[in-house]
């Protein structure tokens, strides 16, 4: 096969991966809610904060033991199997398999030898014991992400998805179970057995993975290929390079928290500046870290998977120096981004008072989740970013930008906020400022080291088809009032008119949609069909 019938299959390759990663993280976040629903009714708010008291602390500890390893290794395995080295791929994994049991097992027994202090820095001792059942959780979550990052290496991504699932399951039915059981002798232990499921589910999340790498140890060697590395370098020049790509990720993120333990320090007393009492404060500060927020994560979901798949298929083509291959991915990745987050942006703009009332029983959260609705795509933008540069082994970029973006909210945060007029909006639109202003900075180095430059044609079309799909769906919202009823109608009329206006106005040319996994060639016998694309 040669190299320009070899690019399509690597790009739809790396699609599927990211569909893959998409549903399963929404399967993921469907039963993580119906969780909450149920573990609130089981120990009501104060179980749930007790549990939520000990949680951050495991948060850091499975951040500072792990977080960007799978990312790192990914990496490396990527341009190792690139090379056909692939004894030097397992050697990768092999050697980040026991930096990470060790570093696993010492963060576990910090937890857990350290419960006692950790609980001082709490308002609740009572979270002792939950902090003590999180322990194991993070010796387990640590150890399989160095099974992870060497599947996302080889760009396979179903074992991942499989394994969230299972975790997610297993961790969901576990804190269900040992709340209800332990609720008799009072909320301390009731809060711990829900804090049990994060290790339960991250062991049952290994046994997959496990599973999937005996299963697949064939593909690992394929037929003739030599099972030593080709260049055996020394196990601690592996955990440096490891470490050096790691640990920018790592701070990215640990910036989340940090950044939203800024906001929660700052907006609150802005608010009382701008003239609102306490409550007032805190409602709005609700409605903007409480349903905009997640209402923005929830729309890129596709994305959030897409810039993992990104990773290792940027990594690959970077390792063979192929630098058509890079840019035809990253165009992809971008068109990708675009397609689904300016629809979602327009969509969520105008209804976001509507999801508010019907999701979370207040209408007034409206005006923050629609100033916030352009974050969707800003966000998309820079979730793709990151990935594209992580796999191009510039990992420290995104993280530098993060921190500049940061720095620039705070001082929207503390001026906007305050001003009457604005509020809770000014809030919002610092935290667009934040996502856009990263986002831009990646894109700058993204054209500095491939050359990309965005298409300007095909976004106005994009662009064009989102608007079109808003009017019809104002048009919906003038003649049905009644809230549900119009928010499902809403989407069933905006999504075939959003897929014909990308049709009618050839915003994807056929080579793009053939790239679509499963629904690729369905939209190109429909557009066809319509006589928008050529037979």
């Amino acid at each position: 096969m040669d190299e320009t019938a070899a690019k399509p299959a690597e790009t739809k390759n790396f699609l599927k991966g990211t569909l893959i990663l998409t549903v399963s993280s929404i399967v993921v976040k469907v039963i993580g809610a119906l969780n909450w629903v149920i573990l609130s009714r089981i120990m009501g708010g104060e179980g749930i904060g007790l549990y939520q008291m000990g949680f951050p602390i495991y948060l850091m500890a499975i951040t500072v033991s792990s977080a960007g390893i799978p990312v790192a290794i990914s990496i490396v395995t990527a341009e190792k199997v690139a090379r056909e080295d692939y004894g030097g791929a397992r050697r990768v994994f092999q050697v980040s398999l026991r930096m990470l049991f060790v570093t696993g097992l010492a963060f576990s027994l910090v937890l857990l030898l350290g419960a006692g202090w950790l609980v001082k820095l709490l308002p609740d001792p009572r979270a002792y014991y939950s902090i003590i059942a999180l322990a194991p959780a993070v010796f387990f979550v640590t150890f399989l992400s160095s099974f992870r990052g060497y599947f996302q290496g080889w760009q396979i991504m179903t074992p991942t998805a499989c394994s969230e699932i299972t975790e997610q399951l297993v961790r969901v039915a576990t804190m269900i179970i040992f709340s209800y059981l332990l609720l008799p002798y009072g909320l301390t232990y009731a809060a711990a057995g829900a804090s049990m499921g994060a290790g339960a589910g991250a062991f049952c999340g290994l046994l997959v993975l496990l599973g999937f790498y005996w299963r697949l140890k064939k593909k690992f060697f394929p037929p003739g290929a030599d099972t030593a590395p080709k260049v055996r370098e020394p196990a601690l020049r592996i955990m440096k390079r490891l470490i050096l790509l790691a640990l920018p990720v790592s701070m990215s993120s640990l910036m989340l928290p940090i950044v939203s333990n800024l906001d929660m320090m700052i907006v609150p007393k802005r608010l009382l500046v701008a003239g609102y009492t306490v409550p007032e404060a805190t409602t709005l500060f609700g409605y903007l870290s409480g349903m905009a927020v997640p209402l923005i994560n929830m729309s890129t979901i596709l994305t959030a998977a897409l810039s993992i798949s990104l990773v290792p298929a940027i990594s690959e083509s970077r390792t063979l120096g192929d630098r058509e291959g890079i840019r035809a991915k990253v165009s992809t990745a971008f068109t990708v981004a675009s397609v689904i987050t300016i629809p979602c942006s327009v969509g969520l703009h105008l209804l976001g008072g509507r999801v508010a009332a019907l999701i979370y029983n207040a209408p007034d959260a409206g005006p923050a989740i629609a100033t916030m609705s352009g974050a969707i795509f800003l966000l998309g933008l820079h979730q793709v970013s990151t990935g594209i540069l992580q796999g191009l082994g510039r990992t420290k970029i995104p993280v530098i930008n993060m921190i500049i973006a940061a720095a620039i909210k705070v001082f929207l945060n503390w001026n906007l906020t305050a001003i009457p007029a604005l509020g809770i909006r000014g809030s919002s639109l610092a935290t667009v400022a934040d996502i856009g202003i990263a986002a831009i900075l990646n894109l700058i180095f993204i054209r500095k080291y491939t050359s990309f430059t965005f298409e300007s044609r095909q976004l106005l079309k994009t662009l064009a088809c989102a608007i079109v799909m808003g009017a019809a769906v104002t048009g919906v919202l003038s003649v049905v009032s009644r809230g549900g009823l119009a928010l499902l109608l809403s989407i069933v009329i905006a999504v075939p008119v959003y897929v014909f206006m990308l049709l009618a106005l050839r915003t994807l040319s056929v080579e793009e949609l053939q790239q679509i996994p499963f629904a690729g060639r369905r939209l190109i016998t429909l557009g066809r069909k319509l006589g928008f694309l050529k037979k």
